[in-house]
């Protein structure tokens, strides 16, 4: 089993990157977030990767941080959805957020995937509730994804919606408090 690969990053594809490492090129299937995150002029770079063999294939699907591999692999547990699927649901939010939204039986933010409809959604959600931990933070994650909102319907991207979010502090509190210092973060 391949665990991790660090190595020169040889060819980008829209959905994979080919990965030498010893001398051996591998073809690591990422998420659109993991590519756009490394940078262009990065030649070299560690993931995390988890391996998946069908009748065949073999395929490996590469990870910036072990939370994101750990989640892979939890939504890979659920009957019904394939690595693919997986790995399209980690591109739609931040992991934190993914990790509110199941525990929070938040449907919307995995029905946003292509495959996935609300009996998948709520499939993954009864599967994977206890193993996010109950939480308190509907509010919050509501107030999130309203402010996510707001700023596409201002014109800004989900990315760059998301990202202006992400560096918003969580002690600002309220969808109308991160609206303001989103837009303050894009702003700049």
């Amino acid at each position: 089993m391949i665990a991790s690969l660090e190595g020169k990053i040889v060819f980008r594809g829209e959905r994979f990157l080919i990965l030498e490492a010893g001398g051996v090129g591998y073809k690591v299937f990422v998420g659109p977030e993991t590519l756009r995150t490394i940078p262009r002029d990065k030649d070299t770079v560690k993931i995390y990767t988890a391996h998946r063999q069908r009748e065949d294939a073999q395929e490996l699907y590469g990870f910036l941080t072990y939370g994101e591999l750990d989640l892979f692999d939890l939504l890979n547990s659920v009957s019904g959805v394939g690595p693919r699927t997986a790995l399209s649901v980690l591109g739609v939010a931040s992991l934190d957020m993914l990790k509110k939204a199941i525990a929070g039986g938040e449907t919307s933010y995995l029905t946003k995937v292509s495959g996935i409809g609300r009996k998948t959604a709520e499939k993954i959600i009864i599967e994977l509730r206890e193993k996010m931990g109950r939480t308190s933070a509907t509010d919050e994650f509501r107030h999130e994804e309203d402010a996510l909102e707001a700023l596409a319907a201002l014109g800004y991207s989900l990315r760059e919606a998301r990202d202006a979010l992400a560096k918003v502090s969580s002690d600002v509190v309220g969808a109308e408090a991160r609206i303001k210092a989103a837009l303050a973060v894009l702003g700049r």
